[in-house]
């Protein structure tokens, strides 16, 4: 208790000083650098609803071949765009018209089950179709090569 209340200067202050600044510089870093990453993730995570909202816009008009060119590089070379168009027009055909979505969660993830280790973004809405109450729908947009934020998986539940 004696050592708290000494003068900081002289060879004991100063190195108390070096060893509280070092501490500082420590805990800034960690804490700092902890508060980066999650408004970097949060972020990213706005840009991957704004891309799964406006490739999911393209979905509900029937639009299969143009939300095929606007997915990602993963999701265009896994099918070929005849496929999807086909596959989502036998899917999303029966549902009728979307009547609602609200978002349910959307969690930044940097691996997937079967994908490449990156950037990803898992969202989950709650739907309203004509012909189905209720159903939840998920949305993977990814960070693509060059930057921006492209759907790289769709499924309905």
């Amino acid at each position: 208790v004696a050592g708290l209340n000494a003068p900081m200067n002289g060879p004991i202050g100063q190195t108390v000083m070096l060893k509280l600044l070092r501490l500082g510089i420590i805990l800034l870093l960690t804490f700092g650098w902890g508060a980066y990453t999650a408004a970097a993730e949060n972020d990213a995570t706005r840009q991957a609803q704004a891309a799964a909202k406006s490739w999911l816009t393209l979905v509900d008009a029937g639009q299969y071949g143009q939300s095929w060119d606007k997915a990602s590089l993963l999701f265009r070379s896994a099918v070929m765009r005849s496929e999807w168009e086909r596959a989502a027009k036998a899917t999303r055909a029966p549902l009728g018209a979307l009547q609602s979505r609200t978002l349910k969660s959307a969690t930044f993830t940097r691996s997937l089950p079967g994908a490449p280790d990156g950037e990803y973004v898992v969202i989950q809405f709650d739907s309203q179709f004509a012909n189905k109450a209720a159903a939840v729908e998920t949305v993977t947009p990814m960070r693509d090569r060059d930057g921006v934020w492209r759907v790289s998986g769709y499924f309905i539940q």
